[in-house]
């Protein structure tokens, strides 16, 4: 099963074991979100209670994390590093750089580049990954692994945007994540606290993101969004208005909820 973990609510998404591997129920659970949204505690307190709902025994449990608990970095391409824990130091060393001394207690993941491209860094803290594995165990599940928005989305939709270059623009409650892809090739990471209102200025943001990159060729025509908090059930679930014709933001869709598929 998956759990996207928010500030506020918890998404599930429960899976039947089997060679037809079709959603077997989903749950949406509130909390008692605390006044700064990069709080977990209120959520991750709840993982049992949630984990319950779905009546399954001893699930394997994926946490999906929402982009209010997570920090991202790109860092470029390089020959001279080699080694995993190379790329490792160097993520550890622009966090710190750009975030001082608080990023010496984060999880810092790197993933791997495609095509020797720049690499994207996730890190979010030590104590909530602790803290998630702790409750996760408490009712007898076990914790296949946590994992960020940004990337969890990115994965459901990759066929999707396959070698094009657009905006992948993932909007969850208060806060807005923007990701420039560039011919399948991660270029931009930004996420930024935003209000409901963030559809009118959208355009301006990533032509000015745009500007701040300096690139060849602005990316504005080409945009992915994603309205609502997470995606139930994998890429079915998403909400993907047409993002191949002339520059429209779609305004007032449905949300949708945000537990992804089971891998």
């Amino acid at each position: 099963m998956r759990v996207g973990l928010t500030p506020d609510r918890l998404f599930l998404a429960g899976r039947r074991r089997g060679f037809h591997r079709t959603a077997d129920r989903s749950e949406m659970m509130m909390v008692e979100a605390a006044k700064d949204p990069g709080d977990w505690q209120p959520a991750v307190e709840a993982l049992p209670s949630a984990i319950a709902l779905s009546e399954l025994h001893r699930p394997e449990v994926t946490v999906v994390l929402s982009n209010h608990f997570v920090r991202y970095a790109l860092l470029p391409a390089n020959d001279a590093l080699k080694r995993d824990d190379e790329w490792l130091a160097l993520a550890r060393h622009r966090l710190a750089a750009v975030h001082g001394a608080a990023a010496g207690n984060w999880a810092v993941r790197v993933s791997a580049a495609k095509g020797g491209g720049e690499r994207i860094v996730s890190a979010a803290d030590a104590a909530l990954i602790d803290a998630v594995r702790t409750r996760v165990a408490e009712c007898g599940a076990k914790l296949a692994s946590a994992q960020p928005n940004l990337m969890t989305t990115f994965n459901a939709l990759r066929k999707d945007i396959g070698e094009q270059s657009c905006w992948l623009v993932i909007k969850e409650t208060g806060r807005l994540t923007l990701a420039l892809i560039e011919k399948g090739t991660w270029r931009a990471v930004r996420s930024r606290r935003m209000d409901d209102g963030w559809r009118t200025p959208l355009r301006e943001i990533l032509e000015r993101e745009c500007a701040v990159l300096a690139l060849d060729q602005p990316y504005t025509r080409s945009v992915l969004v994603l309205n609502g908090d997470f995606a139930v059930n994998g890429r079915e679930a998403l909400h993907v208005p047409d993002w191949t014709g002339e520059d429209e933001f779609e305004a007032g869709a449905p949300d949708a909820a945000m537990a992804h598929a089971a891998r």
